[in-house]
């Protein structure tokens, strides 16, 4: 499924009177639009890529506001902000809540439970125009459970950053407009310098600080931080400020018929070809944007342009603009009916067919949308007679999801407080695998963790590294430890990914009973072993940082996982290089733990036993397809004086097979992971093969 995340938005522009609005009226615009559209509704169905639609939609409504308000201040109306914002909310909120309960109405029937606590959050993020930093907050961290490019609400994320700059444009008018009445004051009686300070000249110079210091941005972080700036409402202010700068423009710009249908033939062929040629998925916002929005600038630019063979004559075809007074509701709605349907097939990408039909209902619901949602409450006279009357729809709209979303939440954390209360004999989890167990597990127990739950199932480690064992390095800047001991009786390093982390919520507690120091390095899915070309640059990098400072800060033992587990055949082998990666610690006289990889599968294991319960065929997995038949460990033994090699796989399966669930506790909390909670209940056998194997007391 494509992760392209995109946006787009009705006209935004108050143009005044009737009269007013006919005239401003520009055709090829709402085609343009609609165009835009089309093209993230296609490369999100079909193409799985980064089409650059989103930043054409920012654009245009920069440009149809700027179009708006600099009228408004130039024909000395007032601008009446407060009533500005209310009527805006009051055109946007109401589809927006239509869809977002038609959504949760999905997500409830389709989605598994463990989906569920991140699209009520979305959905409040969404209501609140904040779903981009939500998702900023989320996109940079390797460890959270990543829903973002499977939730039916993350297209929210534009319409969010649109929200917040329909906020903020207005004060940049209104304070452009009370300083040049301020400097007019100011210059008293020179009149001829009065009159040159023109109001668009003075906006120009505002948006113009405002597109380079934001492209700059953009640019420096996209750079260093993608997956955050992507998000970052900083890092998209040029493209509004872009669109502004245009609007203020285009009625100076006056190129001859020859050269409007070069402009806009060029400008349609850019920016129909951005996603195709240009891998951009990975460079947006940075500068690669000015290539979607400069083309859409470009038709803008040619305008209406009085010939047969302008693309005006495309961009005002009818049907094209009908698309186009359309495109809000078609954006609310595509991206929803993809996911949730891709969800509740149970593939991964539609073919011809399911695309277009997923099409076709967008189309469907978009135009149902607009017909009896938008047009008919943007049409209401009772509130456009007073603004506390826009206030009371506005708020009437917020009540109506936010009673479902408050009232389902408070449901799950019910549920999560009477999981967690249960008596622990009914949840041993690893326990129950114990040979001579004599505990029974209740299968009417609940299930635990809850799946609100399951985002928190991280391995806790107490914080960043302190005192001596900061890393100079800067690529170890992420070096966590758990709180020292009064009496430190050994230190020890853990080496490696989240699989090396996960076993930390027995690691950690262990440690702390018997005085021993841990400090972390860790770099998402980057297994610890020597140099390799099965790793990246990066994760090579990492690993050589991680061995310098072992072998600068000579700890008692390093931990580190010993084989490496894979999705499909041959399901697991000794980890690259790994005898090569610890040599150097045992020849200084460390210690090495290694412990064996946990299974890895092709699908999400507490998903499939809320689909379809935990005695499921699916959900138990046969050994042979999760594990080596013979543990790549064996390998290893013998060869490295100091190596101590740790197995605790019967823990995780048992008679052939590899459960999700053991014990009444989840086994693991997406395809990979252990849970923090099934670990935990590990700590026993754990200890007791961690001393046995090393002879530590």
């Amino acid at each position: 499924m494509s992760n392209e995340r995109t946006i787009a938005g009705p006209h935004t522009a108050d143009a005044g009177s009737p009269a007013r609005r006919k005239s401003s009226y520009r055709p090829e615009v709402q085609g343009l639009r609609a165009l835009a559209v089309l093209m993230v509704v296609t490369y999100h169905v079909w193409l799985g890529r980064v089409s650059g639609g989103v930043d054409i939609f920012l654009l245009i409504s920069a440009f149809l506001m700027t179009l708006s308000f600099a009228g408004k201040v130039e024909s000395g109306k007032p601008l009446r902000l407060l009533s500005h914002w209310l009527h805006l909310l009051k055109r946007l909120l109401p589809a927006v809540v239509v869809v977002i309960l038609g959504v949760l109405a999905g997500t409830w029937a389709i989605l598994p439970e463990s989906r569920w606590p991140d699209v009520l959050d979305q959905a409040w993020a969404s209501l609140l125009y904040r779903q981009n930093w939500l998702l900023a907050d989320t996109a940079v961290d390797y460890y959270a459970q990543d829903h973002s490019g499977a939730s039916p609400l993350q297209h929210f994320w534009s319409l969010s950053i649109q929200g917040q700059v329909f906020l903020l444009w207005p004060l940049v008018f209104a304070g452009a407009a009370l300083l040049r009445k301020l400097l007019c004051r100011g210059l008293g009686r020179w009149t001829p310098l009065k009159d040159r300070l023109n109001y668009r000249v003075l906006l120009a110079v505002v948006f113009g600080a405002i597109f380079v210091a934001s492209l700059l941005y953009s640019i420096q972080q996209t750079a260093t931080n993608q997956a955050y700036a992507y998000f970052d409402t900083r890092a998209r202010l040029w493209e509004f400020a872009l669109g502004s700068l245009l609007a203020l423009a285009v009625p100076y710009l006056k190129p001859g018929r020859i050269l409007r249908v070069a402009l806009g033939w060029t400008g349609l062929a850019a920016m129909l070809s951005c996603g195709l040629l240009l891998t951009v998925d990975r460079s947006f916002p940075g500068f690669i944007a000015l290539w979607p929005t400069l083309a859409a600038a470009a038709i803008i630019v040619a305008g209406q342009s009085g010939s047969r063979f302008g693309v005006d004559r495309f961009l005002t075809w009818k049907p094209l603009v009908a698309l186009g007074d359309n495109s809000y509701a078609l954006y609310l709605w595509h991206w929803p009916l993809l996911v949730l349907a891709l969800a509740g097939m149970g593939i991964s990408s539609p073919n011809l067919v399911q695309g277009l039909a997923i099409v076709a209902t967008s189309v469907v619901l978009a135009v149902l949308t607009t017909r009896f949602v938008e047009k008919p409450l943007r049409e209401w006279h009772w509130p456009q007679r007073r603004a506390w009357r826009n206030a009371v729809v506005i708020v009437a709209c917020g009540a109506l999801l936010a009673g479902p979303v408050s009232v389902w939440q408070s449901k799950l954390m019910a549920e999560e407080a009477a999981a967690a209360s249960q008596p622990r004999e009914l949840t041993p989890g690893a326990a129950a695998l114990s040979p001579g167990y004599a505990g029974k597990s209740t299968p009417d127990a609940k299930i635990i963790p809850a799946p609100v739950a399951m985002k928190n199932e991280w391995a806790d480690i107490d914080g960043l590294c302190t005192d001596e064992n900061v890393p100079s390095d800067p690529l170890l800047a992420g070096c966590l430890q758990n709180s020292r001991p009064d009496t430190v009786t050994k230190r020890i390093v853990v080496l490696g990914d989240s699989h090396a982390q996960q076993y930390m919520a027995a690691l950690g507690p262990i440690a702390r009973s018997h005085g021993w120091e841990v400090v972390t390095l860790l770099k998402g899915n980057c297994r610890f072993g020597g140099e390799s070309a099965d790793r990246d640059a990066e994760c090579n990098a990492f690993n050589k940082a991680s061995a310098e400072y072992v072998l600068e800060h000579r700890p008692d033992a390093v931990f580190t996982v010993a084989s490496q587990t894979y999705k499909d055949a041959p399901f697991e082998t000794e980890v690259p290089q790994y005898l090569e990666g610890i040599k150097p610690f045992t020849d200084a006289g460390m210690e090495v733990v290694g412990v064996r990889d946990n299974p890895r599968f092709s699908m999400n294991m507490p998903e499939c036993v809320q689909k379809n319960g935990p005695g499921a065929p699916e959900c138990n997995v046969p050994l042979q397809e999760s594990l080596a038949e013979s543990s790549p460990l064996d390998a290893y033994r013998g060869k490295v004086p100091g190596l101590h090699l740790m197995d605790l796989s019967d823990f995780i399966c048992a008679g052939g097979i590899c459960p999700a669930v053991v014990g009444n506790v989840y086994v693991y909390k997406d395809d990979n992971h252990l849970t923090k909670t099934y670990v935990q209940s590990m700590i026993p056998m754990f200890e007791q093969r961690l001393l046995a194997s090393t002879g530590w007391t």
